[in-house]
């Protein structure tokens, strides 16, 4: 369900946002990457970049997935963010409680999505810097809900919306 809670959350925030021959850098490749990554390809994105501090792990995770990714070192992945659309943080560095997430976003183009999945906090170092650059942003709490829905509706057969008061409400 994190692929689905992963996609209905960009398309929730920016509806006209289309992923289709997009390009994307992720970082991280863990359990949330995998299910970004799935995502991502199922939409019909074109190019990936894979970026995680074991590059091991990053190129093991890229040779599982059916899609055109392209693994890079750690150390680039602020190099790495040239020329695309869309930037997804699946580690938790930024967290709270957690190191920081140490990105350059200078070279992101203006128009680009930032998405981070952390949600604590909601409005991650990440999210703000590209807030303040202009870039259109999406937080990591719309994953969480979304990805609940097709269990409640396995469960109740009803796939609940998502609404303010229900974000509020998890929030609190």
């Amino acid at each position: 369900t994190d692929a689905f809670g992963f996609i209905q959350n960009i398309k929730h925030t920016h509806p006209d946002f289309d992923l289709k021959n997009k390009t994307a850098v992720v970082l991280g490749a863990g359990g949330a990457s995998r299910a970004v990554l799935y995502g991502l390809i199922d939409e019909g994105v074109k190019y990936i970049i894979l970026t995680n501090r074991t590059i091991e792990t990053a190129q093991n995770l890229a040779n599982e997935m059916q899609g055109n990714i392209e693994v890079v070192p750690w150390e680039s992945r602020s190099e790495a963010l040239a020329n695309i659309d869309i930037v997804v943080n699946t580690t938790a560095l930024g967290m709270s409680g957690k190191p920081a997430l140490e990105l350059d976003l200078s070279a992101l183009n203006k128009d680009a999505l930032v998405s981070d999945i952390v949600y604590v906090p909601l409005m991650t170092d990440l999210l703000q810097g590209a807030q303040e650059r202009g870039n259109p942003i999406v937080s990591g709490i719309g994953m969480l809900l979304h990805q609940a829905r097709p269990a409640f509706a396995a469960w109740n057969d009803i796939l609940p919306d998502i609404s303010p008061a229900l974000e509020d409400k998890v929030l609190k």
